[in-house]
């Protein structure tokens, strides 16, 4: 543990005070004292003023990175694997967030959703980058069936252009929708509870289905009252209160 937290601090540190600030003004007064407190190990401090900051819609990878990393040095494992996830959801290939996901992931023992068979295929691109693709298709679907229509002779290259740009089309809905229904969509959320027990029905009484510990993965289907109806890793459902998870995307 100790070990861990002495990586995730050296490189962090250096991260959070310097690469950040491409993103926030120097003089950002808020991001400032905020990247102060942090490097002077005053962690809670820290997460007060990236909060603000984000309460402030000025939010990014990199803030989210930093706020994951005070709360992991607070010991909150289940808020760091949150703003981690979040700062993935922004940008995915974020290295740093993507390491120390993993090492916060495993300190807390968090269980993870398996991806559905579409996700694994499409993995290669995100929902954004399948959405720019369906509408560039979309318009040479539109370009390529004008020109069939208003050409005198039906053109070889219109017809393959057509063909093409259909399938392109079809081919990225497909994995927009399965990329946002799937395990890593929009109803991702994170445990930040301690070894949160699912429930059969809305009652603290209803008989367990599963133990989460903090950080782990669920997929939030449905919300009655101050509950939240789940499904779990291994292929589980389940009910838990609203306050012990947290969406990933704000």
């Amino acid at each position: 543990m100790t070990c861990r937290k002495s990586i995730i601090s050296c490189v962090c540190v250096a991260f959070c005070v310097f690469a950040v600030g491409a993103t926030f003004a120097q003089s950002d007064p808020q991001f400032v004292a905020a990247n102060q407190e942090y490097a002077a190990g005053h962690f809670k401090e820290a997460i007060d003023g990236y909060q603000a900051i984000a309460r402030g819609g000025q939010c990014s990878a990199n803030l989210f990175y930093n706020l994951g990393n005070a709360y992991f040095h607070t010991g909150d494992f289940g808020r760091a694997i949150l703003n981690y996830e979040r700062a993935l959801a922004l940008d995915r290939r974020h290295p740093e967030a993507q390491a120390n996901l993993q090492i916060a992931r495993d300190e807390a023992r968090a269980l993870e959703i398996a991806p559905g068979e579409v996700e694994r295929f499409v993995q290669f691109a995100d929902a954004n980058q399948y959405a720019l693709a369906a509408a560039v298709a979309f318009w040479l679907t539109i370009f390529s069936t004008a020109w069939l229509i208003f050409s005198r002779r039906r053109s070889g290259g219109a017809i393959s252009l057509l063909i093409f740009s259909v399938l392109v089309f079809g081919f990225a809905v497909v994995s927009v929708f399965g990329l946002e229904t799937g395990s890593k969509g929009r109803g991702l959320a994170i445990v930040t509870a301690t070894n949160l027990e699912a429930r059969l029905a809305t009652a603290d009484t209803a008989r367990s289905v599963l133990v989460l510990p903090p950080g782990s993965e669920i997929k939030i289907l449905n919300k009655r009252g101050d509950w939240i109806y789940a499904a779990l890793p291994n292929d589980l459902r389940g009910w838990i209160p609203a306050t012990d998870a947290e969406p990933v995307r704000l």
